[in-house]
């Protein structure tokens, strides 16, 4: 059953006891050659330890966590209220971050540890306490078909895991041959434009036409971040129900406020970056019957777990791009884990089991 009133309340007054704060580098190649390097937060306390992933920098300039080490006065005996309350009053960048959303991913790797440590502290796990049974989560592989665009991604992808279906990030060079090649796969859910990220549109009437032929072809398909133009908005006046919004959400307060209409809802606990703030976003979907699916930001470690559980809890049949992170590999090694996953929460605290 959704849950239309929040429940933040379930978690605000676990009992939370901080006694250390240390960083971890991670690291790793993922597709296109790509190097990922994240922060994992690991909070300590009472015996226990809760970890949280930072994914705020994308490259080592001496802002990611693991290169500062900033020594932030977190430890103290605390709700997990009062914790989350204090840390919004701390500065955890030596320098303002290039991107102001850069600031929510890390008040996420902050506050999902904590909410791992007071879980681990009282010896319950997510679902328990807040009343909700995991269920098997389907998930998409999020791709782009590359600089000179090719169906060989979709190709390779489907030919090592056949059942997969993804999510594409859609470019104005995108051939109709290309669109029909891949439409005929039959394995696509979701079409993001990235339309939301300020950057300057050089070509309008070839944006417009990759437009009208990607609504021919995906006619059942999620439309993500469509541009804010008034060409584009005319083209998807008629498909309201399945335009998807995620770079504009940040709280409860931005849905239902982007220009074109959507109805569908990118739920990125990082980019909302606080779990008050996302536990309203659930409850204001659930309350205007809005479908939802969970994204990522190419988390390397306890990351993706953390939001394949939360998929799990509460929009677990969806298109969630929240793939295992071998998906974000060129080449694999081992067998990828079929969709839906199963799901596989700790017994305690706020983490998904290796």
């Amino acid at each position: 059953m959704a849950h239309t009133e929040s429940l933040w309340p379930r978690l605000a007054d676990l009992p939370l006891v901080v006694e250390s704060c240390e960083y971890e580098r991670l690291h790793a190649v993922l597709a296109h050659e790509f190097e990922r390097v994240t922060t994992h937060v690991r909070l300590a306390g009472g015996g226990v330890e809760g970890v949280g992933e930072d994914v705020s920098v994308h490259v080592e300039d001496g802002t990611s966590l693991h290169e500062a080490r900033p020594a932030l006065p977190l430890a103290g005996v605390w709700t997990l209220a009062g914790f989350c309350d204090h840390l919004a009053t701390l500065d955890p960048w030596p320098r303002p971050p290039e991107w102001e959303a850069a600031r929510r991913y890390r008040t996420w790797a902050f506050e999902s540890a904590a909410l791992d440590l007071a879980l681990r502290q009282a010896g319950r796990s997510l679902h328990d306490a807040l009343g909700l049974e995991p269920r098997p989560v389907r998930f998409v592989n999020s791709l782009g078909l590359g600089e000179q665009p090719s169906i060989e991604h979709v190709r390779r992808r489907l030919a090592r895991s056949p059942g997969v279906r993804f999510k594409l990030d859609a470019e104005a060079t995108w051939a109709p041959a290309l669109v029909d090649e891949v439409a005929a796969t039959g394995a696509v859910d979701t079409i993001d434009f990235k339309g939301r990220y300020g950057f300057e549109v050089e070509d309008p009437a070839a944006l417009g036409a990759l437009y009208d032929r990607v609504l021919a072809a995906f006619p059942d398909a999620y439309l993500e971040d469509p541009h804010d133009l008034p060409e584009i908005a005319r083209r998807l006046g008629a498909h309201v129900e399945r335009v998807s919004y995620d770079a504009p959400i940040h709280t409860a307060d931005d849905i239902g406020a982007t220009s074109p209409p959507g109805r569908v809802v990118n739920v990125k606990p990082s980019r909302i970056g606080s779990l008050r703030e996302l536990f309203e976003v659930y409850a204001r979907c659930a309350r205007e019957r809005r479908p939802m699916y969970g994204g990522g930001m190419g988390e390397l470690g306890v990351g993706r777990g953390q939001i394949e559980l939360l998929a799990a809890l509460f929009h677990a049949d969806a298109p969630n791009d929240v793939a295992p992170s071998a998906y974000n590999e060129d080449a694999p090694a081992g067998e990828l884990p079929g969709s839906p996953l199963t799901p596989r929460p700790d017994a305690v605290g706020f983490r998904w089991a290796a």
